[in-house]
């Protein structure tokens, strides 16, 4: 009989009612228009006193119970515009001017897919053989823009999930300047091919650590000769989107998780932040944090992002380096192997890799792991979820691309001490899509994250890439289910891929 996960008969779905409110900006949607910014804003002064309080009053009394602290955010949106000190801003005034300048977004309006599940920082109050877990939700809005949203479920007792009740209005995150060290930014820059005087002028004005504000101090800074160099103001832009690329966000106390929508902030995720993959991660001292990888996306080119949170309030977002940064799929692994840490990944676009670190943060080059070689997954193979350790070895949710760009789901089994070595592998699915499976994405089934508890080994995933259901499959059956099968890639993880024994 084949192998496949039990459906615990309940689906999330896109609710395009959640909704938050972003600056608008007349004539920048429009490709090659110019900005109307100031022509908007003049009309709106020359309206009258009364016209004025209309528009403040109907925005509040429409719009209150849809966004969380409306009045201020309106009035933050109008401060970006104003250009006009002369004249006073008063409530009604700086309301209205928001009013114009703002507009709502639906960041889940055109599906709600991908999710990523760990257990909860919040276990109290359950009965025994309960779990709470915390999901991470890839959002598509207006234009397949991604974002980052958070839900919440129980799992158990028993073969049971219950999806808890997402709350609203929904809420931004404040945004502040990330944390460097003066060698990731080097190495930053040199992966991005910037190793000129210029660079390493502002790579020696910088301290130790430092935030991203700093780099743009250094930059203002630099001697007035280099920046008469040919090519200096690109260079100044590139250094400031790589500074940029790291940042804070940071949820109001009041906010719940489900309310929480990271939306993207830096130039280079400003088309999507996408497939979020959490992992609760303990490193050699013992401590434990929340740490993700998910996929930058800026309407040209991809790059992975480390996302890391103690408490899924604050959130801290840095740059990778290495070959996998410049790809999508990067899974980490819940804790260092042989004194460092590791990472499934597929730079090559199509094949199941391993990489390792020894801070996290940069990369080494990846050894293969599995090819696309089964014929459900002759396009592609990849990771879906972070490894799960059991004491039988490193248990990874993997999916695969077949004929009909069909997305089905898979498993392997890694070495728990040596994770090069392949212990066993699925022959067939562990789920595939239904014959006429439609959505958004027709013929997908996909995950970014599995969990185990009491025996059991759970998986939410999308279906169509546009609404979310949750399967189930017993640890031993999914283990026994599994052919033995030979590694075709064997090393020393505390040498590093450098020392690959690979034959």
């Amino acid at each position: 009989m084949t192998l496949s996960l039990t459906d615990a008969g309940v689906e999330l779905r896109s609710d395009p009612e959640r909704v938050f409110l972003r600056l608008f900006l007349p004539g920048d949607a429009t490709p090659g228009s110019s900005s109307r910014t100031q022509a908007v804003l003049d009309r709106v002064l020359a309206l009258p006193a009364a016209d004025v309080a209309q528009i403040a009053n109907e925005a509040l009394s429409r719009l209150g119970e849809r966004h969380a602290d409306l009045g201020q955010v309106l009035r933050r949106h109008a401060l970006t515009v104003w250009r006009t000190p002369e004249v006073g801003l008063d409530h009604d005034l700086g309301v209205a001017i928001g009013a114009v300048f703002s507009a709502e977004v639906s960041p889940e309006g055109a599906a709600l897919c991908n999710p990523s599940v760990v257990a909860h920082p919040d276990q109290t109050g359950l009965r025994p053989g309960q779990l709470r877990v915390a999901l991470s939700l890839r959002l598509i809005g207006e234009g397949h823009r991604s974002s980052i949203g958070f839900c919440e479920a129980i799992v158990g007792p028993g073969q049971r999930w219950r999806f808890m009740p997402r709350d609203q209005p929904l809420h931004l995150a404040r945004i502040s300047g990330g944390h460097w060290n003066r060698d990731h930014l080097s190495r930053a820059l040199e992966h991005r091919g910037r190793t000129d005087e210029l660079a390493r002028t502002v790579a020696q004005a910088l301290p130790a650590d430092f935030d991203s504000e700093a780099v743009e101090h250094a930059v203002q800074q630099l001697p007035p000769a280099l920046l008469h160099q040919l090519d200096a103001r690109a260079q100044q832009q590139l250094i400031r989107v790589i500074a940029g690329s790291a940042y804070q966000a940071t949820f109001s106390e009041s906010s719940t998780l489900s309310q929480r929508t990271l939306v993207p902030a830096a130039d280079e995720e400003n088309q999507g932040m996408e497939d979020l993959r959490l992992v609760g991660f303990t490193d050699a001292a013992g401590h434990t944090e929340y740490r993700g990888t998910y996929t930058a996306y800026d309407g040209q080119a991809i790059a992975t992002r480390l996302l890391t949170t103690d408490d899924f309030r604050s959130f801290s977002v840095q740059r990778l380096t290495g070959p996998c940064s410049d790809s999508k799929g990067v899974a980490l692994f819940p804790r260092p192997v042989g004194g460092v840490q590791v990472a499934l990944a597929r730079s090559d676009g199509e094949s199941i890799t391993l990489t390792t670190s020894p801070d996290g943060l940069d990369w080494a080059p990846e050894t293969p792991l599995r090819y696309p070689r089964p014929h459900w997954a002759i396009v592609q193979s990849g990771v879906c979820a972070p490894p799960i350790e059991t004491d039988s070895g490193w248990l990874v949710i993997t999916h695969g691309v077949g004929p009909t760009r069909e997305y089905s789901l898979g498993a392997l089994l890694l070495d728990r001490e040596d994770p090069t070595v392949v212990r066993a592998t699925l022959a067939e699915p562990l789920l595939r899509p239904a014959p006429g499976t439609s959505g958004y994405v027709p013929n997908v089934v996909y995950s970014c994250g599995a969990t185990l508890h009491d025996g059991t080994i759970w998986v939410p995933y999308a279906l169509a890439d546009q609404r979310i259901r949750v399967g189930s499959v017993p640890l031993h059956a999914l283990l026994s289910g599994m052919r033995p099968t030979h590694s075709n890639a064997s090393y020393n993880v505390q040498a590093g891929l450098g020392a690959s024994n690979r034959k």
